[in-house]
C-alpha cells in the first residue's frame, strides 16, 4: 500500500515540475525493517522508502567523497550545469543555462536547480527535504484517498515523515532521497545521521541492495523459513544492551549467504539460534564485523554494486 501510495505521489511530482528544473523522482523501493519482514515490535513499524532523484534537463552530478576519515563513507552531490544548445533530447524552448544572457533566463526560464536546492554548487539535503513535503502536500491533494485519509507532515530535517489516519488507525511512512551511485544499487542517502552534520553531506546507503537481498532469499528460502523470526526474536530481546539491530541484521545476512537456504526451515530454528549466537560471540571476542556487500564474493548477481 505504502509504495502504490509513493508510486503514485512521485507521478504526480513528476507530471507537476515537468517544466520546472527541480528535481526528478524515481521509482520508490521499500527499504528497512518493515519491508524485510523483521520488525521487533508493531509499534516501532515506520514504513521507510527511498527515493532516487534524478538531476534535471541541463544538469549533471558527481559524487565527491568526503576524506575525513570518518566509519561510514560521506559524500557531497556536486551540481554541474551542461551545455544544451545542440541537444535534441531536451525540451525544445529550453534556453542554456551557460551560454544565454542571464537577464533572458531570469525572463523566459524557471531557475536552475543550483539557485533553488543547492548551498553554493551541493545538493543540499535539508532544501531538498523541505522542498519535498510542499509539494507531497500538494500532490496528496490530487489523490483519491485523501478523501478519505488524512495526511499529517511531521518534523524532519533530512527526510519526509508522515502520518497517514482513517479513523482509529495510522501508520507511519518515511521518504529519504537517494542520489544511485553510477548504475549500481547502493546509493548517497539523506538518512537521518549525527548531530551536527552539514546539510550537503549525503551518506552511503546500501539499503536498496540489502532490501533486494532479502528478496531474493524469500524467493530461494522454504515456504516455513525461520530467517525473519530468528532476527525478530534477537532484535527484540537485544533491545538496550548497545548492539544495534543494523548489526543482527547483517550478522543474520552472513548467515544467509552461507548456511544452505534449505537448512532455514521452522524445525531448524534451534539450530540457526545457536548460529547467530556463536557468530555473535566470535564477533565480540574479535571486535570486527565485515560488512555484507562490501567485497563479498558471494553476494547474488543480480545485484548491481560499484
Amino acid at each position: 500500500v505504502i509504495c502504490d501510495l509513493m508510486a503514485r505521489l512521485t507521478d504526480i511530482l513528476g507530471q507537476v515540475l515537468s517544466h520546472s528544473f527541480y528535481l526528478v523522482p524515481q521509482e520508490t523501493t521499500g527499504v528497512g525493517s518493515a519491508f524485510e519482514g523483521r520488525s521487533p515490535r508493531a509499534e516501532d513499524v515506520v514504513y521507510q522508502v527511498l527515493v532516487p532523484l534524478s538531476p534535471p534537463p541541463g544538469h549533471a552530478f558527481h559524487l565527491e567523497l568526503d576524506t575525513a576519515g570518518m566509519a561510514q563513507k560521506n559524500f557531497w552531490v556536486h551540481v554541474e550545469l551542461l551545455c544544451t544548445c545542440s541537444s535534441r533530447q531536451l525540451r525544445k524552448d529550453m534556453l542554456c543555462f551557460l551560454h544565454h544572457p542571464e537577464q533572458e533566463l531570469r525572463r523566459e526560464q524557471e531557475p536552475s536547480l543550483l539557485h533553488t536546492l543547492c548551498t553554493g554548487s551541493y545538493l543540499d539535503v535539508e532544501k531538498t527535504a523541505q522542498w519535498f513535503c510542499r509539494f507531497v502536500r500538494l500532490a496528496w491533494m490530487l489523490l483519491p484517498q485523501s478523501c478519505h485519509q488524512r495526511l499529517t507532515l511531521l518534523p524532519s530535517r533530512r527526510s519526509c515523515r508522515v502520518q497517514l489516519s482513517k479513523e482509529k488507525e495510522s501508520l507511519m511512512a518515511e521518504m529519504i532521497f537517494g542520489v544511485q551511485r553510477g548504475d549500481s544499487d547502493i546509493f548517497v542517502g539523506s538518512q537521518p545521521s549525527a548531530v551536527g552534520t552539514p546539510s550537503t553531506t549525503w551518506i552511503e546507503t546500501c539499503a536498496v541492495a540489502e532490501a533486494k537481498f532479502f528478496r531474493h532469499i524469500s524467493r530461494h528460502t522454504p515456504q516455513d523459513s525461520c530467517h525473519c523470526r530468528c532476527l525478530q526474536l534477537f532484535s527484540h530481546s537485544l533491545l538496550g544492551v548497545g548492539l544495534s539491530s543494523y548489526t543482527l541484521k547483517t550478522v543474520l545476512m552472513h548467515l544467509l549467504s552461507t548456511v544452505p537456504l534449505a537448512g532455514w526451515r521452522s524445525r531448524d530454528f534451534p539450530w540457526r539460534m545457536m548460529d547467530i549466537v556463536e557468530y555473535l560471540l566470535c564477533l565480540l571476542q574479535t571486535k570486527q564485523l565485515h560488512h555484507l556487500v562490501t567485497g563479498n564474493e558471494r553476494f547474488p548477481g543480480e545485484i548491481s554494486l560499484p
